[in-house]
């Protein structure tokens, strides 16, 4: 049962990052984007696949359950691929910014 409820914890976490991505990506800005959250976004998925690997009993069991990582795994991508349009978007935001004084 824990393992259900975890699982329904990360879809619904990551039912919103294919939307997040493609209004990133329509964007071409940071503005409302906050590069703190993405990154303890990243960091808290991957304490959570870590905490997956060290746990004897997760291992034990792991030909029976590891669905449960691909989806940690899942949101893990999606937030990085965020992360990658962050970092294209505040690139964007720069040259706006030298156009302009220009």
């Amino acid at each position: 049962m824990a393992e259900i409820l975890e699982i329904v914890m990360l879809i619904c976490f990551g039912a919103s990052w294919p939307n997040n991505v493609i209004k990133s990506y329509k964007a071409k800005t940071t503005k409302g984007k906050s590069l703190a959250f993405l990154i303890l976004i990243i960091l808290g998925y991957i304490a959570g696949i870590v905490s997956k690997l060290v746990n004897p009993s997760y291992i034990e069991n792991f030909s029976s359950k590891w669905y449960v990582l691909i989806f940690y795994v899942l949101n893990l991508i999606m937030v990085a691929i965020d992360l990658g349009l962050y970092i294209r978007n505040y690139r964007l935001d720069k040259a706006s910014a030298l156009k302009e004084v220009k």
